[in-house]
């Protein structure tokens, strides 16, 4: 099967693209990464890893990248009323009690993902505009005139996917009425707070998260906030936080000693898709964000793209070039019911933090009883469900 088995293409080389370059090419396959920005990287703001991808990272030998990148959230961790009141603590390990849950800078994340790609892997400047197929081959041209084919084209190219319209018509996001303000603080400023844990405050119809990244020498703050006003969805449109500020004026002082170091922060509008009833079409999939972009209100998005990844790998390394279609249709089936669940998930646990209840001793109680749903939700391994999926493909 060596001479047979599949190319594959990835657009988008972000945390799920640059992940699942990694998981195909530990499985033996040969892989190309196409990237519309003249260069990779990611803005300053964090990323929350969970023992479900942290799994995986183990699997294609970077545990130690994210060991020493990240930033081990323990089990210190916890919720509080707006005015500081303890809710309940935070679950940060799986059903077997194994905690590997991190705060990660992106462009950390991003860096050591691809730094442990192959030379010439990665194609900066390569923006999608088109794609076809025709039999065995798929075909994506790109604005700057290049046309590159490959046995698979996987698109993990955000919500806002080029590719996606060519699996399934267009849709539009759904905006959620919030915008986050975000951004990191060098630990030396805020020389007394606690960095071995995840903090979240949770008020009338806003909530504010703390956690630590890089090692602990960075502070990672989220402010979420409801507005009226629809912006484009951005991880990079600048913020004012003298706003922010105001926005959490009377809350815990805590939170104050944190937005009191903030220089400049980015705002980023909450958006999220419906969940698709189709991933793929022949030889075209989705992977991330352009399958299934969700809120952060689980901390998510990201460890779903690397559950998404690692089950392409290990279904597409059983097949050759002829069965990449059935490999597609198996790898979507397998994913597609769990990130529904996890989309509705953080949808859920957006109006629970943002205290959506007459009662709030309801919503306390919620919260503590949250905890067995993210045993869950960490236990989970895909690559013993992706091994069944692929069985009878090969």
């Amino acid at each position: 099967m060596a001479e047979a088995r599949p190319s594959i293409m990835i657009v988008g080389g972000g945390i799920g693209g640059l992940f699942a370059a990694n998981a195909l090419i530990a499985r033996g396959l040969k892989v190309s990464v196409y990237e519309q920005a003249p260069e990779l990287g990611e803005i300053g703001a964090g990323v929350y890893l969970t023992p479900n991808a942290v799994r995986h990272f183990q699997r294609i030998g970077l545990e130690p990248a994210v060991e020493k990148w990240g930033a081990r959230v323990g089990p210190n961790s916890h919720y509080f009323r707006h005015d500081g009141t303890p809710i309940a603590p935070v679950q940060v390990s799986d059903l077997s009690g194994w905690n590997a849950t991190f705060g990660m800078h992106r462009a950390d994340l991003v860096d050591f993902l691809a730094a442990k790609l192959p030379a010439g892997v990665v194609n900066t400047g390569h923006r999608a505009t088109g794609f076809e197929q025709r039999g065995d081959v798929a075909r994506v041209t790109f604005a700057n005139g290049a046309t590159i084919e490959a046995d698979v084209v996987v698109a993990a190219d955000g919500i806002h996917s080029e590719l996606r319209p060519y699996v399934f018509p267009p849709s539009k996001p759904v905006f959620h009425g919030t915008i986050s303000y975000r951004g990191l603080i060098p630990r030396e400023r805020l020389p007394d707070w606690p960095m071995d844990r995840w903090q979240m405050w949770a008020g009338p119809s806003k909530h504010f998260l703390v956690f630590p990244v890089r090692h602990g020498e960075m502070v990672n703050y989220v402010g979420f906030v409801p507005t009226d006003e629809e912006m484009k969805e951005s991880w990079s449109a600048p913020g004012n936080p003298d706003v922010l500020r105001a926005e959490f004026e009377g809350w815990d002082p805590r939170i104050g000693s944190v937005l009191k170091q903030v220089d400049h922060c980015f705002r980023w509008a909450l958006y999220d898709r419906e969940p698709l009833p189709t991933w793929s079409k022949g030889r075209l999939t989705l992977l991330g964000d352009a399958a299934h972009p969700m809120l952060p209100h689980l901390g998510q998005g990201a460890n779903q793209s690397i559950e998404d990844g690692m089950a392409l790998a290990t279904i597409l390394a059983r097949v050759d070039n002829a069965g990449v279609p059935a490999a597609l249709l198996a790898y979507e089936r397998l994913r597609r019911e769990r990130v529904a669940d996890v989309q509705l998930g953080a949808r859920q646990n957006g109006l629970r933090v943002d205290s959506a209840y007459t009662d709030l001793r309801v919503r306390d109680a919620e919260l503590a009883a949250h905890a067995e749903f993210r045993k869950h939700l960490y236990a989970y391994d895909v690559v013993p469900e992706a091994e069944k999926a692929a069985e009878g493909l090969g």
